[in-house]
């Protein structure tokens, strides 16, 4: 074993375990352990389970203690390919006579200097939710807080809400990390973090607990849920986790994150349905059938997968509002018009324009798009914290794939002047209302289009915007622009955390603040070859890759998605707030396709093809798949317990899923060859 991990005797001669970072740069800076376990029976602590015996052996160490409860002879093996870390394999032997319940806990205190910080992938970034967010969520706080209002300074959670079952704390001096799989020989496994004023500890529990309290996804929690396995007498059973430990540098989770996926790639495999041709084919068909309503102009946000259902509740779970991004509108009527352009199908190509023309002809007072068209109510401004503000994601993508509408519409030889002049308008409002710091805001009023939000990253998408308008019009001024406000988001970047994409959750780190912030710098990159944009590029995929589950998630025996054998290698948790599996990530499709090949990183190949491979799973393939009509696309898939139990899956078609496999489906056909998808 190398100077990674030292193992000692305190002042009591009990042995004590110091992992170091690999640049060991501060002796006073490591991971501790002097368990080997805690054994709990419900709320209370049993017993902790000391190092009675230390064996050192060629390339690993023997570790050994025995307790009342349990004993443990256990394997510490330090494994130096790739990133480096150490694979612990613990032995555990019940010792009494009686069957009894119990849970075991595997922990580790960061000792150094500064106040922790967190990330579970997918789960919990950091602080994980600003005081002032209007969303309810779990949230960290160094001084503890109100549990019933999800604060505290300890957490304990599933691994299954993780896309990579890990827990991260990183203080001053160097970071650490625990990692199991999501399944063990005691059923579900868990993770959890405490920081406070007494330390920094991460760990480990076989089978799960959630504490203080459990987030189901509603605004007021659910009870703690401790969960205990039963052991009968000298019942013996085997447990693995890894221990990773790196540099203060905050980014330092990428070099375990990319290791561990390596891993489960070879452990976990895919299993798309059908090839790219055939899921273009079908979704195409499926927007245009189900979603394109002409009496209202405009692709509806959900269609019901039990027609007979939606025809009893007087069409209601049809939902006949559309936004103009995001979950509707401009993106995948831009996806509709070119399938059906390249594939000669004019209805198709009708449809999509009618919805374009009826977006474009519908600016609000401030001179943006409006964000939402809703029945009975007309253009309005979306799903936002105020009734009065629009969203500068939601604005800016539409601005963005209207561009893009254009510029193909332009090469097929047809012009459009009233799609045109919307452009500009909010091409325009955007160079006009942008911050000297290169700030365009995050909402925006929609009468007077003063900026009433100025915090997150939700205007970034507006760099995209801009440059591709640039070259559209040939306006030097956006792309200065665009530029400028490069350098002002590169702040979200660098810390790990960029938040406030989408309307619905104020000021939340999402994955879909990760695929916004990938277009953006691949597109700055493309403009000038800037290195600093490529590097931000880079940054902004690694984390989007925090996001996305590295293994296939075990389903309960009778749920939906186990009987469908449904693989979850690939999918993207939607937030810490929403805890459900999506496939937004086929937005950014082409830009991390370009960045695998300006990166010659097969890394973001492999992940991206994953994404694909994951959501060519659950395209309706015939009316009756899945109780779902042909072409149908559904929204979530639960793969914890979050607004619905494991294993289910939502039964409403979205505009948006269906949309999104069209378009990336009909942009990666270029790269066919290397995705190797049928």
């Amino acid at each position: 074993m190398d100077s990674i991990m030292n193992i000692q005797t305190d002042k009591k001669d009990q042995y004590v375990i110091q992992i170091f970072p690999p640049d060991r740069k501060g002796e006073n800076a490591f991971l501790k352990l002097n368990s080997l376990l805690e054994v709990y029976n419900g709320e209370q602590t049993l017993e902790k389970i000391l190092i009675d015996e230390v064996t050192p052996n060629d390339g690993y160490h023997l570790l050994s203690g025995k307790g009342e409860y349990f004993t443990v002879e256990s394997e510490w093996k330090h494994i130096q390919d790739g990133c480096g870390f150490i694979q612990v394999d613990l032995q555990v032997t019940f010792n009494k006579e009686c069957s009894g319940n119990y849970g075991l806990q595997f922990n580790a205190d960061l000792i150094g200097n500064g106040k922790p910080t967190w990330m579970i992938p997918g789960a919990f970034y950091k602080e994980n939710r600003f005081e002032h967010n209007t969303r309810q969520y779990p949230r960290y706080d160094y001084r503890g807080g109100n549990h019933g209002e999800m604060v505290s300074d300890y957490w304990s959670f599933r691994s299954d809400r993780a896309a990579l079952p890990a827990v991260f704390t990183w203080n001053d001096e160097m970071s650490g990390a625990l990692c199991v799989e999501e399944m063990s020989e005691l059923g579900l496994t868990g993770l959890g973090f405490k920081g406070n004023n007494e330390g920094t500890s991460v760990w480990v529990n076989f089978p799960y607990k959630e504490e203080p309290v459990t987030f189901i996804g509603n605004a007021i929690p659910a009870p703690k849920d401790i969960s205990l396995y039963s052991f009968t007498p000298g019942e013996k059973v085997h447990l693995h986790l890894k221990i990773y430990t790196g540099s203060a540098d905050l980014h330092s989770y990428d070099p375990f994150v990319r290791e561990m996926y390596k891993i489960h790639q070879q452990e976990h495999q895919l299993n798309p349905w059908m090839g790219l041709e055939e899921a273009a084919e079908l979704t195409a068909h499926g927007l245009y059938t189900w979603h394109y309503m002409p009496e209202h102009r405009i692709l509806s946000e959900t269609a019901a997968f039990d027609r007979e259902f939606n025809n009893n509740v007087k069409g209601m779970g049809d939902r006949p509002h559309m936004h103009v991004g995001w979950v509707s509108g401009v993106p995948y009527a831009y996806a509709l018009l070119t399938y059906g352009r390249k594939n000669n199908n004019q209805e198709y190509v009708n449809a999509a324009k009618d919805v374009l023309d009826n977006i474009a002809s519908a600016l609000a007072p401030s001179g943006t798009f409006w964000a939402s068209w809703v029945l009975g109510k007309g253009w309005g401004t979306g799903w936002n914290p105020k009734n009065t503000w629009l969203q500068a994601r939601t604005i800016s993508e539409a601005t963005l794939f209207l561009i893009r509408a254009l510029s193909f519409e332009k090469q097929a030889g047809f012009t459009h002047p009233d799609w045109e002049k919307a452009v500009q308008s909010n091409l325009n409002f955007a160079v006009i209302h942008q911050r000297s710091d290169g700030n365009f805001g995050s909402y925006y009023h929609c009468e007077t289009g003063d900026v009433e939000e100025w915090d997150g990253a939700g205007g970034i998408l507006w760099i995209a915007a801009l440059l591709e308008g640039s070259n559209f019009f040939e306006r030097d001024s956006y792309r200065s622009a665009a530029e400028k406000a490069g350098h002002y988001y590169e702040s979200f970047v660098l810390d790990e955390y960029i938040y406030g994409a989408p309307e619905d959750v104020h000021l939340t780190p999402t994955s879909e603040d990760a695929y916004n912030s990938v277009v953006a710098y691949v597109l700055l990159y493309e403009s000038d070859k800037n290195e600093k944009w490529l590097n931000l590029a880079k940054s902004s995929a690694d984390w989007l890759m925090t996001f996305r589950w590295s293994y296939n998630l075990a389903f309960p025996e009778y749920s939906f998605l186990h009987q469908y054998d449904f693989r979850s290698r690939g999918a993207d948790q939607a937030s810490p707030s929403n805890q459900h599996l999506h496939n937004y990530g086929l937005f950014c499709v082409p830009e991390m396709l370009r960045l695998w090949k300006y990166t010659d990183d097969t890394y973001y190949l492999d992940r991206t093809r994953d994404h694909i491979a994951c959501f060519l799973q659950f395209i309706a393939r015939k009316d009756g798949d899945f109780n779902a009509y042909k072409g149908m696309v559904t929204e979530r898939f639960y793969n914890t317990n979050c607004f619905q139990p494991k294993g289910m899956m939502l039964t409403l078609s979205h505009s948006w899923c269906v949309g999104l496999v069209l378009y990336a489906a009909q942009e990666a056909l270029a790269y066919n060859d290397s995705l190797l998808l049928s």
